[in-house]
């Protein structure tokens, strides 16, 4: 219920869409109960050809306040007086009336449930794209994937066309009962037996049909996760020749899905033929009620014909009752995981009232920084009372072993994470009381993982400056060593660069990268393994980009190559999460032992002599300004 009552919510917006809706469909319930209530006439007067009456009662035995003649349903300039004619053209007429009703007021009601699940995306898609990366490391892309696409396809087929036909069907269940109470007086009440077993089975069969319809998205999405693994890493696949084991990972999974949907089908196909012989024995039971009715007098056999009609005509309704109430559960099933998506807390949450962060001009500090995560162990420790200070055009080089937590360190600087102990302080404010937005347009990053996206070239420079010009663009492109490959492409900065890029080399994309960080022109600079999967040629260039994209800026830099490194203002070892020596090269070689076996199992163990470094002039320039 409580799901139900937040999808409600977000129906609000459309209530104008809903009211008339809903209106016209209970007057598509009304005709077409009026339409079977016409047998009563038909049957009694228009076909009985000893009738002499040119009366057209509905219910000939209601008092006479409440008799309703067929002749009111004309209008009073068509001088109708032939019963025929009047039934006729009172069939006609309200079959017309029906379907136009029927028409507008399942449009309405679709256009509100579809613009109620369109703005429920939207808004899950908001909040999933809102999260902080530990939303990311904790939920697979295929769960997500599953959530926004599977899970709200199964809301909007309930909230849509479904509950336009339950809406219509509920009205014609509604009105056809009125007139089965009105025509079968005694005979009607011997429903009511029934009634109890119809709500008890549905709401049994309903529950199971939940709870296996929520089983059935879980096994979905895990077909989803296997589906985004292999496709995103298809060269890997095909590299270690596990192509057949792929395959036979994801047959599994799909049984494992077919069989959770098998379960789903039986308990949902139990309903129709339960329903079925619930609503036969009804019908079998009142037949012999009826015949002793009439026999004595207390029923006309055109009534009595006209309420096994409804009968059979509410039959329909509560059969279908049955799968509506199942479609129903299935999206309270999947609506379950959706709100799930929204009421996860955030890890990274702006403060109200946050300030704004002006263009950065002072320094980087961290005081006793913090960090650790939780996972199947317990809390793992990453940074551990760091504390480091990085002055404004300063380059600062953070090493250490595999592990030590200097990809975390610099993430935590645009507030990807959030520090669990100490502060980091920015120009002297804290940067948890800082707008998001004004923080992480201070910083640029270039990582050794480059994310392009499946556009033009053109828009992937200009990412997040939709309106920059196009000779902004170029020009850095240009300081990027970028330019003249995207011009030798068939469209040039037209040009689709496929998913992720993969139309480019690695150096071309990094070139890219590079060149969108120019254009942002953000004060503070990160570069994260930036060359490591690089080939020595594709370095040289990335390297020499990389040297115009440094220039009059504050540089973090993370590499394994101590030749990038070691003509850096300073060099910060990380080990175990802890700041063990911070110094220049030359200081680092005599004071720390971390700094010494890095160098010599890079230089002293290798028998070609190092390759030189192209950012040699920029680290030499940046040093000595600084």
């Amino acid at each position: 219920m409580k799901s139900f009552l937040r999808l409600l919510r977000y129906g609000l917006p459309y209530t104008l869409e809903w009211v008339p809706g809903v209106f016209l469909l209970a007057v598509v319930g009304v005709l077409d109960t009026l339409r079977v209530a016409l047998f009563v006439p038909i049957l009694g007067v228009v076909l009985d050809p000893e009738s002499k009456s040119s009366a057209l009662p509905l219910f000939p035995s209601a008092p006479p306040r409440w008799q309703f003649d067929v002749h009111r349903m004309i209008p009073g300039w068509m001088h109708m007086h032939n019963v025929l004619t009047v039934i006729a053209v009172a069939l006609i007429g309200s079959t017309i009336i029906k379907g136009i009703c029927d028409y507008a007021g399942t449009y309405l009601v679709n256009y509100a449930g579809f613009g109620t699940i369109t703005d429920l995306r939207n808004r899950l898609y908001e909040t999933i794209i809102r999260r902080s990366a530990s939303f990311f490391h904790r939920h697979p892309t295929g769960t997500i994937l599953s959530t926004l696409i599977n899970d709200v396809d199964r809301v909007q087929i309930a909230l849509s066309s479904v509950l336009g036909d339950f809406l219509q069907q509920f009205f014609t269940f509604t009105f056809t009962v009125c007139l089965v109470i009105v025509y079968g007086r005694r005979l009607s009440w011997a429903l009511l037996i029934f009634v109890p077993v119809v709500i008890t089975s549905a709401r049994r069969i309903g529950r199971s049909v939940r709870k296996r319809t929520r089983t059935g998205q879980d096994k979905l999405a895990e077909i989803q996760n296997i589906l985004h693994e292999t496709v995103t890493g298809n060269r890997i696949v095909k590299a270690f020749n596990t192509e057949l084991w792929e395959i036979l990972r994801f047959q599994k999974a799909a049984k494992r899905l077919f069989r959770a949907n098998l379960h789903s089908v039986r308990v949902a196909s139990i309903s129709s033929p339960l329903m079925d012989t619930i609503g036969s024995m009804a019908i079998a039971l009142l037949l012999w009620i009826g015949r002793n009715e009439i026999q004595h007098g207390r029923m006309t056999a055109p009534v009595f014909i006209t309420f096994i009609i409804l009968l059979f005509k509410l039959y329909d309704p509560v059969r279908r009752f049955a799968a509506y109430y199942n479609s129903f559960q299935q999206a309270m099933g999947a609506s379950a995981s959706i709100f799930a998506f929204f009421d996860v807390k955030d890890d990274v949450i702006e403060r109200p009232r946050a300030a704004v962060l002006a263009r950065f001009r002072g320094s980087i500090r961290f005081e006793n920084v913090g960090f650790s995560y939780a996972n199947a162990d317990g809390e793992q420790e990453v940074l551990d009372h760091v504390d480091l200070e990085v002055r404004t055009g300063e380059v600062l080089a953070v090493v250490g072993p595999s592990g030590a937590g200097k990809s975390t360190l610099v993430n935590l600087i645009p507030r990807f994470f959030d520090v669990t102990s100490g502060r980091i302080l920015i120009d002297g404010q804290d940067i948890r009381t800082l707008t998001l937005a004004s923080l992480r347009r201070q910083v640029a990053q270039v990582t050794q993982e480059t994310i392009l996206f499946n556009d033009t070239v053109r828009n992937n420079i200009a990412y997040g400056q939709p309106e920059a010009r196009l000779s902004l663009v170029e020009r850095a492109a240009r300081n990027a060593l970028a330019h003249d490959f995207i011009l030798r492409m068939p469209q040039g900065y037209d040009t689709v660069v496929g998913e992720k890029g993969f139309r480019l080399s690695g150096g071309e994309r990094q070139r890219i990268a590079i060149a969108r960080a120019l254009l942002k022109d953000a004060p503070i600079l990160i570069l994260d393994e930036a060359t490591s999967a690089l080939d020595a040629e594709s370095e040289s260039l990335v390297q020499a980009a990389l040297s115009n994209l440094m220039r009059d800026r504050t540089v973090l830099v993370i590499a394994h190559r101590l030749s990038t490194i070691r003509r850096a203002n300073r060099i910060a070892v990380l080990e175990d999460g802890r700041i063990t020596a911070v110094g220049c090269h030359e200081d680092l070689l005599l004071c720390s032992a971390t700094y010494q076996r890095l160098y010599h199992l890079q230089f002293i163990e290798m028998p070609e002599a190092p390759a030189a470094d192209p950012l040699a002039p920029a680290f030499t320039a940046l040093r000595e300004a600084h």
